[in-house]
């Protein structure tokens, strides 16, 4: 298979969050609408992900993923951080940003399947069920006997769906071992802190109570993410989900939408968009 080759360098992959962090403001800018606080937040994750510790091969795409690890991204409305990085190994041409939630465009403000846009294997953005489809796909994996990995990523405040317990009692009583999923702990949600909304305690016990193993990180420093999701990979096949709790900051990169839920969906003005370009400079080229 044609597996994307990954990026060694950690200089070069973060060169390469600066970049993805660009795509995301001019696309939310751009359409005047979109999320790009969590977006942000999770781009040195996703960048890790695509760009270093994921099997997965760009072209020809295949919706089955057979003999590839597969990402899902069941906290869908931050679109922007996965189709930057998806443009950007190689799935879809980069120009295509452009037409993020334009009238038309593959680029929807969810990803979406019916569009045929690559690198997009099931709808997600109902929050809690991107969860559920990706043990399904990691259970499918194990029972055709491959060794790959199902990556997904969760929103600490979708967690709060009923979905994503009854999805974490299934994935443990039936050993989906396979299977590394991360929570964007950044205490935000549309409404508020997580804490006021509905307080969601102490995430990693609730995990282990439900028979997941639980590892930690830094979500914004790269060799501790890719540390970390490397041991997450050898303690997979063990009989346990693993789930990384990921402590971000919403709106990382961008002082004025640093950790605050106000850039949970809000698009900037121009002039806040020169202001965010001003703090993250170019370093492969716009789109």
């Amino acid at each position: 298979m044609n597996y994307y080759t990954p990026v060694q360098d950690i200089k070069e992959l973060e060169k390469i969050t600066f970049q993805v962090r660009r795509d995301i403001i001019r696309m939310v800018h751009g359409a005047s609408s979109g999320h790009p606080g969590g977006s942000l937040g999770c781009t040195d994750i996703l960048v890790c992900l695509y760009f270093n510790l994921m099997c997965h091969q760009p072209k020809p795409f295949s919706m089955q993923g057979k003999n590839e690890d597969i990402f899902y991204l069941s906290n869908g409305h931050i679109s922007p951080v996965l189709y930057s990085v998806l443009a950007r190994t190689g799935y879809f041409p980069l120009s295509e940003l452009a037409t993020f939630r334009k009238i038309n465009s593959r680029l929807q403000g969810h990803p979406a399947t019916k569009e045929g846009l690559e690198g997009i294997r099931v709808a997600t953005g109902s929050l809690g069920q991107g969860f559920s489809v990706a043990i399904g796909h990691a259970l499918a994996k194990k029972l055709d006997k491959e060794q790959n990995i199902v990556y997904v990523m969760l929103g600490d405040g979708e967690i709060q769906e009923g979905q994503i317990w009854e999805a974490a009692n299934f994935a443990s009583h039936h050993k989906v071992d396979n299977l590394i999923a991360m929570i964007d702990v950044n205490g935000q949600q549309i409404d508020g802190t997580t804490q006021e909304v509905m307080n969601n305690r102490d995430i990693k016990a609730k995990f282990e109570a439900f028979g997941w193993q639980v590892l930690q990180m830094n979500g914004h420093n790269i060799p501790e993410i890719l540390d970390t999701i490397r041991h997450a990979q050898t303690l997979c096949h063990k009989g346990i989900p693993i789930m990384i709790l990921a402590h971000t900051i919403m709106g990382k990169g961008v002082d004025f939408m640093e950790g605050t839920h106000k850039w949970h969906g809000v698009a900037p003005n121009t002039a806040q968009l020169e202001q965010a370009l001003a703090q993250l400079p170019e370093t492969l080229g716009d789109y």
